[in-house]
């Protein structure tokens, strides 16, 4: 095992993909020289060269819709967005063009590339610069979601991506970049569509994504020490495709589910998860569904605003002992 931060697990997750296969290739604003504004791309250029680590103009059009391009002509790119929020710019390609055009030509096209971005709030980057925003990607048919919090995960998720053969969106949570983390040596592959339980419990399933595990594995460890309360803490770790096998199994045996989201309130994808449980699992709940989320407002840039509308693990705990109650 090495241990890597979870930027640098960025890094070897791209080399591993470039090493295997030379059609893989990658492009993005100052992802060559400049190793990439967080520092997640350094060496790459070093390693495969400006062919195949290519700086772009700063526009998300040209950069989408290059990735695009070359993945119809058989290249299987990765295409960096800065930051999440800038997908809004040119979502028409890739809500109308690349999640939709397999489907339109029959299969005559298809789309394996990987849209990585950084994604989601707690480093002070104001509203345009924070949002959480996989539910924009979850609602269009035709995209793979994934958000990894761990760095063993971000590298065997990347890869995994990368060899799908439909186009995936990755969003690494930005403020995770300097978490560091156990990662297997060697070539490594976590399968997409797969949640894990990383705590095991009795009295209540936590389902989180992101930046939110480990708050909410904070406040699990909280939970037992202070109260008494046996927390199960699932990472969902993939929206698209979902496991529910994962999740009804916990919830059908603790009988409680909390999901935990960075995103606004209106429309995450907590509500979807709690829709599908409700569904499925109405008989075998024993109180209602709780949504830990972040307020339906623009993220604030100072340091103490940001901390009050964001998830924490105090709000988890809080949310957890009156469900339990």
């Amino acid at each position: 095992m090495a241990q890597l931060t979870y930027r640098e697990a960025v890094r070897d997750g791209i080399a591993q993909e470039m090493r295997r296969d030379e059609d893989v290739v990658f492009l993005g604003e100052d992802v060559a020289a400049a190793g990439g504004v967080f520092k997640t791309t350094v060496g790459l250029l070093e390693e495969f060269g400006p062919d195949r680590v290519r700086d772009t103009p700063i526009s998300e059009q040209a950069i989408i819709g290059a990735a695009m391009g070359a993945s119809m002509t058989g290249l299987k790119p990765i295409a960096e967005i800065m930051f999440s929020d800038f997908f809004a710019v040119c979502w028409d390609l890739v809500a109308n063009q690349i999640a939709k055009t397999r489907y339109m030509t029959d299969g005559q096209c298809s789309f394996p590339l990987v849209l990585r971005s950084a994604n989601g709030g707690g480093s002070r980057f104001g509203a345009q610069h924070s949002q959480s925003v996989e539910n924009w990607a979850m609602a269009v048919p035709g995209l793979k979601v994934v958000a990894p919090s761990t760095p063993a995960d971000v590298k065997g998720l990347l890869a995994a991506s990368v060899r799908d053969p439909d186009p995936v969106m990755f969003f690494e949570q930005k403020s995770l970049y300097a978490l560091k983390g156990d990662v297997p040596d060697g070539e490594h592959v976590e399968p997409l569509g797969v949640a894990k339980v990383v705590r095991a419990g009795d009295d209540v399933t936590i389902a989180a994504l992101a930046a939110m595990v480990p708050r909410s594995l904070k406040a699990a460890d909280t939970l037992a020490d202070e109260h008494g309360v046996s927390v199960e803490v699932i990472d969902v770790r993939s929206l698209v495709p979902l496991d529910t096998k994962t999740l009804f199994d916990s919830v059908s045996r603790t009988g409680r589910l909390v999901t935990v989201e960075e995103n606004p309130r209106l429309c995450g994808w907590g509500a979807e998860l709690s829709s599908i449980v409700a569904e499925e699992l109405f008989w075998d709940l024993e109180g209602p569904i709780v949504r830990v989320t972040t307020p339906h407002i623009p993220l604030p840039s100072a340091d103490a605003l940001e901390d009050a509308v964001l998830p924490s693990a105090e709000r988890i705990v809080e949310n957890v002992i009156r469900l339990v109650d």
